[in-house]
């Protein structure tokens, strides 16, 4: 373990052996899925390699990796819902519903493909929130501007894209 904090990375890669299996278990046992158990497992890995200088050892290492197993878990969930959510509040627009029940194509593909319409900067800034279920300061990050700047694309991407159904309901 000291040698991990102090940079070996065959110390780190030993580690990470001799604990992934506790991590992907406790991951799975929190989210019941196992794609999902190892995408958290593959997070906590980076959050290890990330963590493990500041790692003092006043606490046993399982609790440790239980506590940022946990944090991942909560994180995963919470990027998961906040996207379902996000989705769905756009796809049950009122405006949408109507253009929604017309189309043809897959569910949902009507949507993405009027978001492709868009201005660049606010296809992007929907692309990367919606699409992606990035927040609004990653993807702020992503694009390098602000936070109110994503806002503000992603409301008047909303406008743009009930207008542009508008039309074409007409």
């Amino acid at each position: 373990m000291q040698r991990a904090r102090e940079g070996d990375r065959d110390a780190f890669s030993r580690l990470v052996e001799t604990h992934y299996d506790f991590i992907h278990a406790v991951a799975f046992r929190w989210c019941g899925a196992s794609g999902e158990a190892e995408d958290i497992a593959q997070e906590v890995c980076i959050r290890m390699a990330r963590a493990i200088r500041a790692f003092k050892g006043q606490s046993n290492l399982k609790t440790w990796l239980y506590t940022l197993t946990l944090n991942a878990v909560r994180d995963d969930q919470r990027k998961r819902a906040r996207r379902q959510r996000d989705t769905n509040r756009l796809a049950s627009d009122p405006v949408y519903v109507g253009e929604r029940e017309k189309a043809d194509d897959e569910p949902q593909e009507w949507l993405w493909a009027a978001v492709r319409t868009l201005p660049d900067k606010q296809r992007d800034a929907v692309l990367l929130v919606y699409a992606e279920g990035l927040s609004h300061a990653a993807a702020a990050a992503v694009l390098a501007c602000s936070e109110k700047t994503i806002s503000w694309q992603l409301h008047d991407a909303r406008k743009r894209l009930k207008d542009l159904l508008k039309k074409e309901a007409v």
